[in-house]
């Protein structure tokens, strides 16, 4: 249509279902740690439950459209998405330990190979599906915060062994030499 030399097009308006949908994911991205993308074509209903069951309260685990989550992710800043969202995708949005989600989908996947890992994003870098998994053969943070102190624990007994071991030796060196001194001295 023409107007007074000027050409008109039809505006594109999203839908307000759509548009709230966008904000939902790219709220979602926003507040969780990590987000791993899957694939879930010949999961039953009752397997999706099992796997939600599964992650717990570290992660939720939604159904999405590849489209709506695209600019979801681009709105949140993230990059990197969009060659895994192809196919049928589900997202679990992890608000726990990463860690534990990979494992959580590790091992479901491999009882239930029609769930796929097409990969995620962790503190806003994209991951692909293989450093998905390296993430799930991590141990998790509390394990690594334990070795951390006990290395640590173990350092400052040998710190204070060091540091004690020189006064020790001395004292037993003047303790030898005070005997020493009082059998010469009865001796004489």
């Amino acid at each position: 249509m023409q107007t007074g030399g000027t050409t008109i097009g039809r505006i594109a308006m999203a839908r307000p279902d759509k548009a709230a949908a966008v904000a939902e994911l790219t709220d979602r991205f926003r507040e969780s740690n990590a987000a791993v993308l899957t694939e879930y074509r010949g999961l039953t209903v009752a397997q999706l439950k099992r796997l939600r069951k599964a992650l717990g309260g570290n992660a939720t685990y939604a159904v999405v459209k590849n489209t709506l989550t695209a600019i979801a992710a681009k709105e949140a800043g993230l990059t990197g998405l969009d060659d895994a969202l192809k196919g049928p995708s589900a997202i679990a949005f992890v608000t726990g330990d990463p860690v534990e989600a990979a494992k959580g989908l590790r091992d479901f996947a491999k009882a239930n190979p029609a769930l796929v890992i097409k990969g995620g994003v962790l503190d806003g870098r994209a991951l692909t599906a293989a450093e998905v998994t390296k993430l799930a053969d991590l141990e998790s943070r509390e394990v690594l915060l334990a070795k951390a102190a006990g290395a640590m624990k173990a350092k400052l007994y040998q710190a204070a062994y060091v540091f004690t071991a020189n006064t020790a030796q001395a004292a037993r060196v003047i303790d030898a030499l005070r005997q020493k001194q009082e059998s010469e001295g009865a001796a004489a």
